[in-house]
């Protein structure tokens, strides 16, 4: 173990779900302790700045286009970030869709599908295929981003729910079989932190704080560097002796 535990020095770490909000906080974190970040995200512009953000602040940072949704997307971003910073030691699988609001009456199946394909599937497809090179570069840490919402519900967000409450379940499994191949799995569930989604769910971030806020007993929003350092804990070691858990960083909301 390193004489500080909470630091990443020239580890590979990939972060889905980069370019903006609680994934580009993560990755910003993780290049803070000295790892090698790949920015990973459908929107390539997005991730690219926040891969130059690293660069400026004097830290080592790429980006690539993924689709989590595709296999060949997956193959093509993961064979990038290898051939950069060589086999990964950590793993953030943060992609998630704007699911529209609405009871399963009203949520269309294409809309359900969706977020089945990118909040669940995307990250069982990313971790079947960084798993093997993990493994060879010695063990490592994966992190799926779940919520708070995988712990209670909320009124129209069933798929959301779901698929964050299935993250969870899909980690303790993860953690079970992966635990000889010396990788940790858990789930990191931020409550409402003031992102773009955030306001998008919303309509501005005036309405999410006015809406959200009295649902958090400690007073505000989350910020996401809040959730990047719960990150950087859990891929770092000094979260050595855990896995199969979920870190839960909500401000208070499920303890109402």
């Amino acid at each position: 173990m390193p004489d500080n535990p909470f630091r990443l020095d020239g580890r590979p770490a990939i972060v889905v779900g980069a370019a903006l909000g609680i994934g580009r906080a993560i990755a910003l974190a993780f290049a803070g302790a000295g790892a090698n970040v790949a920015c990973l995200d459908i929107d390539e512009a997005a991730a690219s700045e926040t891969a130059a953000r690293i660069r400026s602040a004097g830290g080592a940072a790429m980006a690539h286009r993924c689709d989590v949704t595709s296999e060949t997307s997956i193959a093509d971003a993961l064979q990038a970030a290898i051939a950069t910073y060589g086999g990964p030691r950590v793993l953030v699988n943060g992609a998630a869709m704007r699911e529209p609001t609405g009871t399963i009456v009203e949520l269309a199946p294409s809309d359900w599908n969706r977020a089945i394909a990118i909040n669940l599937s995307g990250a069982y497809l990313m971790s079947r295929a960084v798993i093997p090179h993990m493994v060879n570069a010695g063990g490592g840490s994966i992190i799926h981003i779940a919520s708070q919402m995988g712990r209670v519900g909320a009124a129209g967000r069933g798929v959301y729910c779901a698929t964050k409450g299935a993250l969870i379940q899909l980690a303790k499994v993860m953690a079970i079989d992966h635990a000889r191949d010396n990788i940790r799995v858990n789930t990191l569930s931020p409550g409402a932190v003031e992102t773009e989604r955030v306001a998008f769910r919303y309509g501005s971030m005036a309405d999410a704080r006015a809406q959200a806020v009295p649902k958090h007993p400690i007073g505000r929003l989350g910020q996401p560097e809040e959730i990047g350092r719960a990150a950087l804990y859990l891929a770092t070691d000094a979260s050595s002796f855990m896995t199969g858990a979920d870190l839960l960083i909500d401000g208070g909301y499920t303890a109402l």
